[in-house]
């Protein structure tokens, strides 16, 4: 018995509860309704109307550097992330002929030097007949042509010897060796190989194995696309503020510079590719291949008389907005500029701090 009557005061107490809390929210619901609908005041701001492109950063000129001469990795004298000077090593490659490659290159060698005898003799043979009387001009000008020919057939049989054997030579003065240097001064970005890897050579018929990728980290640009739909509001020279993904806020400065002629279709959506120079601040350190954003700006209002865009009504191109009018309110109608989707700029029509009503909430049924 003692039990129930504890648990009915419970159920009382509770009940208490909920009424208070009920009134107190009607009480304050009504309270608002009494003070009148909300009002915002026109106030000024700084419109601008940007284009949103979606890209990465990367450098204007990425460098591949590639091999000459076959063989394999024998040493490596750089790492990716390093600083290099153009003409610093960057690795050295050991020749690595096959047996066969090897075997002919002796003998074309050998083959060269029997050749090269053979013309001497026969230049020296007509030398001296052409001294006696014995023999043309002509005939002497083709042994000595043919005799220069074999010395130089000679030359390089044995130069391709030696570059295979030992991977060095030296041609008119010009070392050549197997050490590839860097082309320019930049950043290595990706290293390809490792110690021992063999090394396909760069010729007229095939690509050759890329060694490092280099580039110029100062020199970055915005690679991105723009949806068709703002392409043809931009122009080459707009400013542009580019968003880093790896660095929130702290926003990059740059300047478009590229708009493609020819559209691309993505994900069922056509976008035109850009380009945006960037301009690097001091401190500021950018890598490649961040994700990033760029507002393009288009237009810049700075301190215009604005509202919000929601409390407009756009009604066969006109623009009103409703102002207070004793208990009731009034339609007024404005002269609309420049919008960046959330403020609009009211070029007439409305005065500094003036107010005007918030659209009403219609309920759902």
């Amino acid at each position: 018995m003692k039990l129930k009557k504890r648990w009915l005061f419970v159920i009382i107490t509770i009940s208490l509860v909920v009424i208070i809390a009920l009134f107190a929210i009607t009480k304050k619901s009504g309270k608002s309704k009494d003070n009148g609908p909300a009002t915002i005041k026109v106030e000024r701001r700084n419109i601008e109307d940007k284009a949103l492109a979606i890209g990465t950063i990367d450098p204007r000129n990425e460098i591949q550097v590639k091999s000459k001469i076959s063989g394999v990795v024998k040493q490596l004298f750089v790492a990716a992330g390093d600083l290099i000077e153009q003409g610093e090593p960057m690795v050295e490659i050991r020749p690595d002929p096959t047996p066969l490659e090897l075997a002919q290159a002796k003998r074309n060698y050998e083959l060269e030097l029997v050749a090269l005898e053979n013309s001497k003799n026969e230049y020296e043979r007509t030398s001296l007949l052409k001294e006696k009387g014995f023999t043309s001009s002509k005939d002497f000008e083709i042994a000595k042509n043919q005799f220069d020919q074999a010395k130089i057939r000679t030359e390089m049989a044995k130069e391709k010897l030696a570059l295979l054997e030992e991977g060095k030579i030296s041609i008119a003065g010009k070392d050549i060796e197997t050490t590839i240097k860097a082309p320019a001064t930049g950043f290595i970005l990706e290293r390809m190989t490792d110690v021992g890897d063999p090394i396909v050579p760069l010729t007229s018929y095939q690509a050759g194995t890329v060694l490092f990728t280099l580039a110029d980290m100062k020199n970055l640009l915005f690679k991105g696309t723009v949806d068709e739909i703002d392409v043809g509001k931009l122009k080459e020279g707009m400013s542009a503020e580019i968003q880093v993904g790896a660095l929130p806020g702290k926003p990059v400065k740059g300047t478009l510079e590229k708009i493609s002629l020819k559209a691309l279709k993505q994900d069922n959506t056509t976008v035109f590719p850009v380009e945006i120079s960037i301009k690097i601040e001091q401190g500021q350190v950018l890598r490649a291949g961040y994700s990033a954003n760029a507002n393009i700006i288009i237009m810049k209002k700075d301190s215009v008389l604005a509202i919000p865009e929601r409390v407009v009504t756009f009604r066969n191109d006109s623009a009103f907005v409703h102002i207070p009018d004793g208990e009731n309110r009034k339609e007024k109608y404005i002269e609309t500029g420049l919008s960046d989707a959330l403020y609009i700029e009211v070029v007439s029509g409305l005065k500094e701090n003036e107010e005007i009503l918030e659209k009403e909430l219609k309920e759902i049924k």
